[in-house]
């Protein structure tokens, strides 16, 4: 069954860019966006990354902090961050485990091949550990800026 909003959040602790393993209840008692993307430095993924990179200083502000996800390696993250001067947290989803649990982890069509892959989704985590809002099969222009609101309102 899919998570809704106000459910528990999924615990997860992944090995993240730069070393060391990240954890969900590293971020008690503040506000969490983790965005799901697919692939480092594809046009989407990093035009998604840029746009939250962008906007850290408002999210710090409203106590929230950003982690992105993806089945990528760490290696990769590493490479994905430095290329594009990213400072927020990645984390590295190999065994799709905790994508699984968010539920984001799914089939996926293009040129009528089927294979399995993320579906592209942001949750805003609140300091309670629950879910506050879902943002499902997100289109990147403008997303960051609407997580963003919805942070501030929390």
């Amino acid at each position: 069954m899919a998570l809704q909003e106000g459910d528990q959040a999924p615990d997860f602790s992944l090995e993240r860019d730069g070393g060391g393993i990240l954890s969900l209840t590293d971020f008690k008692g503040r506000s969490l966006v983790l965005y799901a993307y697919p692939k480092d430095d594809t046009p989407g993924c990093t035009q998604e990354a840029i746009a939250f990179n962008g906007l850290r200083t408002e999210f710090a502000a409203a106590d929230t902090e950003i982690v992105g996800i993806s089945p990528d390696p760490v290696k990769r993250h590493d490479k994905f961050k430095a290329k594009h001067g990213l400072d927020f947290a990645l984390v590295a989803d190999e065994a799709q485990a905790v994508l699984q649990a968010y539920g984001i982890w799914v089939e996926k069509s293009m040129y009528g091949r089927t294979y399995m892959g993320v579906e592209r989704t942001t949750f805003l985590i609140g300091r309670d550990g629950r879910i506050a809002r879902i943002w499902r099969k997100v289109k990147v222009p403008g997303h960051a800026a609407e997580v963003l609101a919805a942070a501030q309102a929390l």
